[in-house]
């Protein structure tokens, strides 16, 4: 028999291993985005906006609109940065009187989640140094985690808290100031005031994630960190150390994949030089449609009957809880965002172990273990409020408690 011809081994040639990164991700995430899908089964995990909010018709007006004006612009490869015209007008919107911003200024990517990844692929050497805001984002911590960083945790909240020497030796500080994922809590303005001082005074960059930032129910918007950094920065255009980012996810629809970077021109450089090896340009379909929604005025239009709706459904869920879960939790109905975090009167309950009792009683939860980077908080949850009606907040809530019954806990 000749050479060409001889059988196959019977056993296969051992391939190389995974990335030791991978054995220390988490499988929460891909529960709470296809928990929705599941018959029967309420979900409570994800930050997901209503879908019945979405502008449908509006969008595939405007999708059908782009595609027949501007040919070559959406259907090919577009710049690295992002459409020009784009980034033009999130440099326009965020701009106030001492923060000036042009389009080196800006980054458009795709969906807020990919700068987050950018920012760890520039400023962290492995096993770096983040100072992040506890409880973090974990979609955060996902995409920092190849770098096998070290974090020091930030308690935004403590009566003690030093700002400067949080700050001090890391490669970046990370915070959600405006109805904290996951907590619900919007960051005073002291607080944010001293973050910014020490950005400035130790020069590590602050980056400052705001998904939420319009979504506020009871309560003016603060300042972003970003202006308070403009107002201590001397020159023509913003050059200070606040990375700010932002995405269209939670105002317009997930599904367009639009959001932003405004900082330094210095780090939308290198952002843009990590980008070009990750996608190449950001679709440019929907950068055109996210562009005539903010010129257009679709989002501002869509704004009232989001922070109505949701409004509604945050009062509903914090009712429910106070029927059904006061004896074993508590939690503070959040001014605006898309959580509540709710916390357990009994040191001793792990909610890593409630979520599969809570997922047989049919509800889908967040444990707090996700989103400590050392995973050793489980006395917590997140609960989202913006997918569900009231009534399936309520019996969510109704389900849950059942589950926290066979998880035998007490009053």
């Amino acid at each position: 028999m000749s050479a060409s011809l001889s059988p196959r081994p019977h056993l296969p040639a051992a391939r190389p291993a995974f990335a030791r990164w991978l054995g220390t991700t988490n499988d929460v995430t891909q529960t709470f985005l296809s928990a929705a899908g599941v018959p029967g089964l309420i979900s409570m995990a994800g930050g997901l906006p209503a879908p019945e909010l979405y502008p449908a018709g509006e969008l595939a007006a405007l999708a059908r609109q782009v595609v027949a004006d501007h040919p070559a612009e959406t259907l090919g490869y577009g710049p690295v940065a992002g459409l020009p015209d784009l980034r033009d007008a999130i440099a326009r919107r965020f701009a106030t009187a001492h923060l000036r911003l042009g389009r080196e200024n800006v980054l458009v990517t795709s969906g807020g989640m990919q700068g987050l990844d950018l920012v760890g692929k520039v400023l962290v050497e492995r096993g770096g140094l983040i100072a992040g805001q506890a409880p973090t984002y974990l979609g955060a911590l996902d995409a920092w985690r190849p770098r096998e960083p070290t974090f020091r945790n930030l308690d935004l909240e403590a009566q003690d808290f030093d700002a400067h020497a949080a700050l001090s030796g890391a490669c970046f500080a990370y915070a959600v100031p405006n109805f904290s994922n996951p907590t619900g809590r919007l960051v005073g303005m002291s607080v944010r005031q001293a973050l910014v001082d020490a950005a400035h005074e130790t020069g590590t960059w602050l980056v400052e994630d705001d998904p939420y930032g319009q979504l506020h129910y009871d309560a003016e918007p603060l300042p972003r960190m970003i202006e308070l950094s403009a107002r201590d920065w001397d020159g023509p255009g913003y050059g200070g150390p606040v990375v700010y980012m932002g995405t269209l996810s939670k105002e317009l629809a997930p599904g367009l994949r639009v959001g932003w970077v405004v900082a330094a021109p210095e780090m939308i450089a290198a952002l843009t030089a990590a980008k070009q090896g990750s996608d190449m340009c950001t679709s440019g379909i929907t950068q055109r449609i996210a562009l005539e929604a903010l010129e257009g005025g679709l989002v501002d239009r869509a704004q009232p009957a989001i922070v109505r709706l949701y409004r509604e459904r945050r009062d509903a869920l914090c009712a429910a809880l106070e029927e059904h879960l006061a004896q074993w939790f508590t939690w503070e109905a959040p001014v605006g965002g898309m959580f509540v975090w709710a916390v357990a009167r009994d040191a001793g309950l792990d909610t890593d172990r409630l979520l599969p009792l809570a997922m047989e009683a049919g509800v889908c939860i967040a444990p707090s273990s996700v989103f400590d980077p050392m995973g050793q908080d489980r006395r917590a949850m997140r609960l989202n409020f913006t997918l569900n009606p009231p009534e399936r907040l309520v019996e969510g809530v109704r389900r849950l408690a059942s589950a926290v019954r066979r998880a035998g806990l007490r009053a």
